[in-house]
């Protein structure tokens, strides 16, 4: 993407303090339009139906996986006015000096870590647990410079938004994203079947959906 367009489409999320969304672990990320405008397309008997930019927040959804070597796109959907996955971040090591990954096999896991079951894809190895720990001085030597910083939930969606915004505005030049997207560390099996289930039938709920209303501009509640 040009270098001008690069951070102009950063958006803000509510974060758990003392947690480092580069750690190893399985995040939902919710992410709504602009004042929830119905851009991605629409429900038609429990299912959705994309629109020409519907299809472009899908198609760089699925490109997430191939983007980011250390992520796994999982369950997701794409709705009329917004979208959520689950996200797994998955590396050798990811900075605490742990040598262990994100596990999603069968069971749950006990002791250091937790694994659960995954849709999509399964990597076999014990995860590292979700309580939070401090962040201590990040980088080593090369200290703020060591691109393993950056790997993490926000430049994945900074990515993400920005590129579809782009392909998008060349249908609608109005188009847009809310200014504030969340993420939620998910932490444990029961909590991610829970949330897998609410993302595969999101479209039959789509009447009870608490997104399905457009809301004030010049609210700051948005999510």
């Amino acid at each position: 993407m040009a270098e001008k367009y690069q951070n102009k489409y950063r958006i803000k999320s509510a974060r758990l303090q003392n947690w480092d969304y580069g750690w190893n672990g399985a995040y939902f990320i919710t992410i709504c339009t602009q004042n929830r405008e119905y851009y991605f397309g629409d429900i038609e008997n429990g299912k959705m139906q994309l629109s020409e930019i519907g299809d472009r927040a899908q198609k760089y959804l699925l490109e997430i996986s191939q983007r980011f070597e250390y992520a796994k796109l999982d369950e997701f959907v794409v709705m009329p006015n917004h979208i959520h996955a689950i996200v797994i971040i998955d590396k050798i090591d990811d900075g605490r000096g742990v040598g262990f990954g994100v596990g999603f096999g069968v069971g749950f896991g006990v002791g250091f870590g937790v694994g659960f079951g995954v849709g999509r894809d399964a990597i076999n190895r014990v995860s590292t647990t979700l309580t939070p720990e401090p962040i201590k001085k990040p980088g080593g030597i090369t200290g703020n410079k060591n691109p393993m910083l950056h790997q993490n939930i926000s430049r994945i969606f900074n990515w993400y938004t920005g590129r579809v915004t782009f392909e998008s505005r060349k249908i609608d030049k109005n188009y847009g994203w809310q200014s504030r997207f969340h993420d939620h560390i998910i932490r444990d099996n029961a909590e991610y079947n829970r949330i897998k289930n609410y993302i595969i039938n999101n479209p039959l709920n789509w009447d009870d959906d608490k997104f399905n209303n457009p809301i004030n501009p010049n609210s700051d509640n948005q999510l």
